[in-house]
């Protein structure tokens, strides 16, 4: 179905915060609680960017990202990351038919949503399949390069309590990821509202809000979005004094942080910020903006040396100290 696209971009932001709204209460239909992380997954999405979800098991990280591609009218698809997860499993690989003539068979990548369950379980070579997927849109498979279906979103999990037997994400590629989230518990009334609702035999609907060529319209609109000078130098100076030994850097960074954020943490606190303007029915980002997103975007692209470990300095706690 082809989407009636509105006369102006004033018209195409009002547009966006009713659909955001609509998107919002589909969701709450199912998940209760953890209303910014929703928020994060949802702006994740309109900035054409991808999350990495850290939290412990039964928080409901895969009912969420099932909820979200149902409201969104996409498709959606889970692979469980083992130790002896091989590329061809999740890209696909050729076979001979009947006819004896090679097919290729897709692999669950080909997908709008991709829920990478427990990223860290599975071998370098095969992490390096998905955030090579992650990066191009496209994926490699017999000599031929293949597009994935878009919009293209990858949603990764990591259990932070269990490490043994783990292929821990090198910097490099926890760089591709836009978002890093943390899931935490539920409060005690949310809690509630979770048990009460999922041990009763009563099923909530959830109805797809927007489709595809819709969803793509928005990640244009996002793009178009103005930025002020000042919200653009804010934001890579942001990024800049997270780097040691640079002129201006603050003695927090200096004493704990070993490696800092790169420029495409730039690029996202910008494209993030307008994001989260236009959520919030403004036209054009400004400092605040820049400061709701700077956490997620900046905890897995600091390293904290040896000193901030010892001290148990977090790296939120850090990132807090320099916004």
């Amino acid at each position: 179905m082809t989407m009636n696209k509105p006369a102006s971009d004033v018209q195409a932001v009002e547009l966006f915060g009713q659909k955001y709204r609509q998107l919002k209460a589909e969701v709450n239909k199912v998940i209760i609680g953890q209303d910014a992380v929703v928020d994060d997954v949802l702006i994740a999405i309109f900035s054409r960017g991808h999350c990495l979800l850290v939290g412990v098991p039964g928080l409901a990280k895969t009912l969420l990202v099932n909820t979200v591609a149902k409201s969104l009218g996409l498709s959606f698809n889970r692979i469980q990351f083992t130790p002896d997860l091989m590329p061809s499993d999740i890209i696909g690989s050729e076979i001979l038919d009947q006819d004896r003539q090679f097919k290729f068979i897709q692999g669950p990548l080909f997908a709008n949503i991709i829920l990478a369950d427990e990223i860290n379980r599975t071998p370098p070579k095969t992490q390096s399949a998905l955030l090579e997927a992650m990066q191009e849109k496209a994926v490699t498979a017999a000599g031929l390069t293949r597009r994935l279906p878009e919009p293209f979103f990858v949603l990764a999990t990591q259990n932070p309590i269990e490490q043994e037997g783990t292929y821990p994400l090198p910097e490099a590629q926890l760089d591709r990821f836009m978002f890093n989230i943390w899931v935490d518990y539920p409060t005690y009334q949310e809690e509630l509202a979770v048990v009460r609702a999922t041990t009763s035999d009563v099923h909530q609907q959830v109805n797809p809000v927007l489709n595809a060529e819709e969803i793509a319209y928005f990640q244009g609109l996002v793009r178009r979005i103005p930025v002020p000078d000042n919200v653009l130098e804010y934001a890579v100076k942001l990024a800049t004094r997270t780097r040691p030994g640079q002129p201006g850097t603050p003695a927090m960074i200096n004493d704990h942080i070993s490696w800092g954020a790169g420029p495409r943490a730039s690029q996202y606190l910008v494209i993030g910020a307008k994001c989260h303007a236009l959520v919030r029915g403004r036209f054009s980002p400004d400092i605040e903006d820049v400061q709701a997103v700077a956490k997620p975007i900046l905890r897995h692209r600091l390293v904290r040396n040896y000193k901030a470990e010892a001290e148990g300095i977090t790296v939120d706690r850090i990132v807090e100290s320099i916004l």
